[in-house]
């Protein structure tokens, strides 16, 4: 008995050196990026790390508040959507309207033995994106009348959220990716208690500030038409808007990116964003990150995206470990979640095509 005690213990002793070990090699090795000779590394590392809900104090280890505070670049955004810069066709239910939709990527033919692109797949077509940092999917939904903001039966401290899959089974949509964000203290979220401002239907289902707050909305009007921008709920409300969720910064408004006059900056994590080009159809992204072949996207990368597929609006949505795309109960992006897929406050979804 006691020699297996003993057995016990040394093994126990290996075990818990091991990790130390290891522990002491990550920290050395995340101090030599963070505190190293390239301090452009430095501040990319304290902002990846520091989006994230469960390991945002790693940066508050290597550099002091005011070291933090310095490497945010508030971009000050006050432009409201110009609604006549969407025109969107009378019958948009997945044809061809290649003639209205601006520049596409410089060598961009569309993906391979893909015909959404000619309406033969519901209007939605999916083109794999990959940047020096990044792989990720676009999709393109042509009909912007198709997309639905989802949402669990109820909000609230003892409600719970709904995974992106379960919205979609939930609303009968055949896509989805998720959306606003949510109360995440430390990583527990429950996706019970929306981060700002919910709507749908035309009806406000949640206001977070419940007191004239203005938040990075980003929502669809009655004419399909997306806005984005900093209002509060009664301003979207007048302005509108009959389905939104609460996320940001704004990536580009009116054509015009946001990080003209200075970058908006951003870590590398995993991504997701809306927005929409000229002739109304609407582009949802979603970036891989935390992995090893995609280490994730800055909210710069997002615009130039975004502008290369002829976003005229678009925004940043909640990112990290709930950024997800599900198209078909297909999976088109990893989770970034080590348990598998996150239950959300708030999702966009993809409505079935009518047929006519």
């Amino acid at each position: 008995m006691k020699k297996a005690i003993k057995i016990f213990l040394r093994s126990l002793c290996v075990v818990l050196l091991t990790v130390v070990m290891i522990l002491l090699f990550l920290l050395g090795g995340m101090w030599i990026i963070a505190r190293g000779p390239s301090p452009a590394a430095g501040r990319l590392f304290a902002l990846s790390v520091r989006e994230t809900s469960a390991v945002g104090f790693l940066a508050n280890i290597y550099f002091s508040d005011e070291e933090l505070a310095s490497f945010y670049d508030e971009v000050e955004i006050t432009d409201k959507t110009d609604s006549s810069l969407i025109q969107i066709p009378n019958n948009n239910h997945g044809e061809d309207t290649s003639g209205s939709q601006g520049e596409l990527p410089p060598g961009y033919e569309g993906p391979a033995g893909n015909p959404a692109d000619k309406g033969e797949n519901g209007g939605i077509e999916v083109v794999d994106i990959k940047g020096g940092s990044y792989l990720g999917k676009m999709m393109i939904v042509k009909d912007p009348s198709r997309l639905v903001v989802g949402t669990p039966d109820s909000f609230g401290a003892s409600s719970k959220g709904l995974s992106v899959k379960q919205m979609i089974k939930k609303y009968g949509a055949v896509a989805g990716i998720n959306a606003g964000g949510f109360a995440d203290e430390g990583g527990n979220g429950t996706g019970g208690i929306p981060d700002g401002i919910v709507i749908v239907d035309g009806k406000v289902l949640w206001d977070h500030g419940n007191n004239g707050t203005t938040y990075s909305l980003v929502g669809f009007d009655a004419n399909n038409i997306l806005h984005v921008g900093r209002m509060t709920a009664a301003q979207a409300v007048k302005a509108g808007i009959t389905d939104a969720v609460c996320f940001g910064p704004s990536l580009i408004i009116n054509g015009k990116p946001t990080n003209s006059s200075k970058p908006l900056g951003g870590g590398l994590n995993p991504r997701t964003a809306i927005g929409q080009r000229a002739d109304g159809a609407v582009l949802l992204l979603v970036i891989n990150g935390r992995q090893m072949d995609s280490l994730g996207a800055t909210y710069d990368d997002l615009i130039d995206i975004m502008l290369e597929f002829g976003a005229v609006n678009a925004s940043n949505l909640d990112g990290g470990s709930s950024s997800i795309m599900i198209y078909n109960d297909e999976y088109l992006t990893n989770s970034a979640y080590i348990f598998g897929e996150r239950v959300i406050a708030t999702s966009f979804l993809v409505m079935p095509e009518v047929v006519e």
